[in-house]
């Protein structure tokens, strides 16, 4: 299904629109200007929320605004009525999602993903050993694509050479999903297939992955899991945890690239006294660059800064937009290394806040570390050639880039 270009963007928008995928930031300001939700009839209709304090407003609203229908930017074919339909932290509302959140926490706390460190590091090292003396590479296909999807693979204890499967589901589940259902249903199923299988080995077989923790674990109560919940937050955890940060670290190396004198002040950061640089480096590129967008429903005829939301409609926080505010952020177009203060919800608000973040920082960390010290200065071979994904996570699918080859 394609739409009519959109024409008025203060009134309207389609976030599959070519424009908007290709450079979503220039809409923005255009979208606030009257209020800062907009609301379209595309897609099933829906409005699109992209101002900050409207952004942290309809995220704290879960009583109006449920996640129990989808979180999908668009309607899609999902049957949320099917008792046996997997069902995640993300597509639960207060109190379900507490219990099972609390559960999964501990795994993504940051000292517990800092043993994921050396495994990312190895894997980066690898990655760019096969591309290093050719002096070009597509960063976002043998690069950023590689690195989400092998580490949560390793974390979920199955192995790596279903690393381009897993790229295949989460693209027909976030990319193609909408204009194609049918794909999405069938990734969904696949997905489910696979991880009733690995719970069964994982029940006669337990390891200390995260397939056995949801397979083994208790809530506060005592109480096991249902099948369904251990297999919705397998699926989010492998979706949520592969799409979101290929994108940041792809996104990340596509302005990189364009901009040498942020990458020589990264490479020069520690001999220049600025060891500090690289924490508020890579919060201000996740700021910049925040992939995801998150939808609710809405329960009952509510508001968000003031604009009316009609019952039945889905909602779409868009995370990105709230980054780029101007009352918030100043120069929010502008990437700054070493901008001191920083709220930015690249990892979204309230208690859907990504459980993840942790691993999510620590993976883009040591990619771009890695990338800066060993390919030396590049450049995008030709910016005509760069392509995007858009719809509920944004990021590029192709960024060829050019260095110099190391020989040894």
């Amino acid at each position: 299904m394609t739409n009519p270009p959109v024409t008025d963007w203060a009134n309207d928008f389609d976030t599959f629109d070519e424009s908007y995928v290709r450079d979503p930031f220039a809409k923005w300001p255009e979208m606030r200007a009257s209020c800062p939700v907009v609301k379209s009839e595309r897609w099933g209709g829906t409005h699109l929320v992209v101002g900050y304090e409207a952004v942290i407003e309809g995220a704290a609203n879960t009583h109006a605004l449920t996640s129990t229908l989808g979180t999908s930017i668009a309607n899609t074919q999902d049957d949320y009525s099917d008792p046996n339909r997997p069902k995640s932290i993300i597509n639960s509302d207060p109190p379900d999602h507490a219990g099972p959140r609390r559960m999964m926490l501990p795994t993504m706390t940051q000292r517990a993903v800092a043993k994921w460190q050396p495994v990312t590091q190895a894997l980066c090292d690898s990655l760019i050993d096969g591309f290093l003396a050719d002096g070009h590479a597509d960063a976002a296909v043998d690069y950023a694509q590689k690195i989400p999807a092998t580490v949560i693979g390793r974390m979920l204890g199955v192995p790596d050479h279903l690393q381009d499967t897993f790229i295949v589901w989460v693209r027909d589940i976030l990319e193609h999903g909408v204009e194609f259902p049918e794909r999405r249903m069938a990734a969904f199923a696949e997905l489910g297939e696979f991880f009733i299988a690995e719970i069964a080995d994982r029940i006669q077989n337990p390891t200390d992955d995260l397939i056995s923790m949801l397979a083994h674990g208790k809530l506060e109560n005592d109480q096991v899991l249902e099948p369904r919940i251990i297999i919705g937050n397998l699926i989010l955890l492998l979706v949520a945890g592969i799409d979101t940060t290929w994108s940041a670290i792809g996104s990340s190396l596509w302005y990189l690239a364009q901009h040498p004198e942020d990458q020589a002040r990264l490479r020069n950061a520690r001999d220049n006294d600025e060891p500090e640089l690289w924490d508020t480096a890579i919060e201000e590129l996740l700021r910049m660059f925040a992939p995801v967008s998150m939808s609710r429903v809405a329960l009952e005829d509510t508001s968000i800064a003031g604009c009316p939301i009609p019952k039945g409609r889905r909602v779409t926080l868009s995370f990105p937009a709230a980054n780029r505010d101007p009352s918030v952020f100043p120069d929010p177009d502008t990437v700054v290394l070493d901008r001191a203060e920083n709220r930015h919800v690249a990892f979204g608000a309230g208690i859907h806040r990504c459980a993840g973040s942790n691993l999510a920082r620590l993976e883009l960390r040591t990619a771009l570390q890695t990338w800066i010290d060993r390919v030396g200065p590049f450049e995008l071979a030709d910016p005509s050639t760069v392509t995007w994904a858009g719809g509920q996570v944004r990021g590029p699918r192709s960024v060829p880039v050019t260095f110099a080859p190391y020989t040894s």
